[in-house]
């Protein structure tokens, strides 16, 4: 499958979420950015699709903040989700990787606005509450919204199989390189201070949830993701 293709399919996987999430009327609302710091987590796939946003808006120089920050405190994941539905289908532990939430605001917030929220990850979008999260200090997030976007996160990954998770800023950094870029679109995996994305296991669903979750598998299958 081709970038171009994989660029629209993520779109329309971005779409689909929307659409469920809009069901949940969440409190989250423009200028709201208590959740927005320096943890969040994207694929290749989806930093691309930054990158391409930035050059367009004739914002690259976002990247420079990255670059400046670059030696701050983050959360950089050792493990991708599908890695994880890998070990728990083996009967496997699962280790613990430490989030610290006061890393700071993310370098991309400005203003309490995201300089990138047309092209935002699916981490971003995925975070949704049901109450502000300034009240609780923390996302106010259904169960079954956690297992939705367990599998959305699945099927993200899936598409960029051939390519890597890390966090944001180490993500963009990585690709700001033209030639970095050029051997991603050719399909190439070169070396990154990333983790190699893998493709689903097997869906990640808890039993109780597995009923209400088949209409939305049946739309992800639909895309041939």
């Amino acid at each position: 499958m081709n970038l171009s293709l994989k660029l629209q399919l993520l779109d329309r996987i971005y779409n689909l979420h929307n659409d469920i999430m809009d069901s949940y009327h969440p409190a989250c609302r423009k200028l709201c950015a208590d959740c927005c710091n320096r943890n969040v987590t994207l694929t290749t796939l989806e930093g691309y699709r930054i990158i391409n946003h930035l050059a367009c808006q004739d914002q690259v120089n976002y990247l420079q903040k990255l670059r400046d920050d670059r030696e701050l405190a983050r959360f950089q994941p050792r493990l991708t989700t599908n890695r994880i539905a890998e070990l728990c289908a083996a009967g496997k532990d699962i280790p613990e990787e430490e989030t610290d939430c006061s890393s700071g605001a993310c370098p991309l917030l400005e203003d309490k606005l995201c300089r990138i929220y047309a092209a935002r990850p699916f981490a971003c979008r995925a975070l949704v509450s049901k109450t502000p999260c300034a009240q609780t200090g923390s996302a106010d997030m259904d169960d079954f919204v956690l297992s939705v976007n367990t599998v959305f996160l699945q099927y993200i990954e899936h598409l960029d199989a051939a390519g890597f998770t890390g966090n944001l800023t180490d993500v963009l950094l990585w690709l700001e390189s033209a030639e970095t870029r050029r051997a991603y679109q050719k399909g190439e995996r070169p070396d990154a201070p990333l983790i190699a994305n893998r493709p689903i296991p097997s869906v990640f669903i808890p039993p109780e949830h597995l009923d209400r979750m088949q209409p939305i598998l049946n739309a992800l299958k639909s895309m041939a993701v």
